[in-house]
């Protein structure tokens, strides 16, 4: 059955019409989804949280929980992952970490007027940036991001067909946790930033890692999901390691802690979670 999946795909992928159907079915699934939390959470509506996207407000927000094979180590090492009891907005299903930049963005890192490449678009993030800012998004399967920004560009981090200090700004969102030469994207994203500019890097780390947790060689999903948290990623970083890392790309790597951040608590984001910039 596996290698029938494959086939199918790879025919669909000849066809040039794998990435639309596969669009269609996720847009579809996501009506159903909202609809359904929309019906079923009008009964939280009230003070609580917030939705800085949308409004609204509610007692509590839908939790998601990490898949069962991903569960116990994401568990043992104490990952902060995106998972937990208020993640997505009933409303809208904007997610704790779209609602947590945009607070940022608002507050404390200025957007508007600026040039930004946004890599693999966040619906309700690029929606909020493409009014405010210039928006370049680009993800290495672009086709699943059409529904979002019908002008998503492909694009390998590792190797970035982009001039040298274009963009004021990056915004990779929990990406380089998924790109085993994770190095050279990181010294892509500094060569493309412009001088005096920034780079928003999420990734899932742990705090109680000395270094970080890695297989770049993995190409098993099962197996990925097992000791990395999801099926695929390709490492755990530790999170000074992880700061590290930027550095040696050429960024002076910052945080907005966690404690920080608890002021934007009322937009239900992920609690424990900083914000990691690096400068150039």
């Amino acid at each position: 059955m596996p290698r029938m999946k494959e086939i199918i795909k790879s025919v669909l992928k000849s066809g040039g019409i794998y990435h639309p159907l596969q669009s269609l079915y996720r847009h579809c699934l996501n009506v159903g989804v909202n609809t359904y939390y929309r019906y079923s959470y009008r009964k939280y509506k009230g003070s609580g949280f917030t939705c800085n996207f949308c409004g609204q407000q509610y007692e509590r927000f839908v939790p998601e929980y990490p898949p069962k094979n991903a569960a116990p180590i994401l568990a043992e090492l104490q990952v902060i992952a995106g998972y937990g009891e208020n993640v997505y907005c009933p409303n809208c299903m904007s997610k704790n970490r779209e609602r947590l930049l945009l607070a940022v963005f608002e507050s404390e890192l200025p957007v508007s007027g600026k040039s930004v490449l946004h890599f693999s678009p966040e619906k309700y993030l690029f929606n909020y940036l493409s009014r405010v800012a210039r928006v370049t998004t680009a993800d290495l399967q672009p086709g699943f991001y059409k529904n979002i920004d019908t002008m998503v560009q492909h694009a390998d981090a590792t190797s970035l067909q982009l001039q040298d200090n274009s963009f004021d700004i990056i915004i990779a969102n929990h990406i380089l946790e998924h790109i085993p030469e994770d190095a050279k994207a990181m010294a892509e994203f500094y060569r493309v930033l412009k001088p005096g500019g920034f780079a928003v890097l999420q990734v899932p780390f742990s705090n109680t890692l000395e270094r970080t947790v890695e297989d770049p060689g993995i190409n098993n999903p099962v197996l990925q999901e097992k000791r990395f948290g999801q099926h695929d990623h390709v490492r755990i970083y530790a999170l000074q390691d992880y700061l590290q890392r930027l550095q040696l790309a050429g960024f002076t790597a910052k945080q907005l802690t966690a404690a920080h951040l608890k002021r934007y608590a009322r937009y239900a984001i992920q609690e424990k979670e900083p914000v990691i910039i690096g400068y150039k």
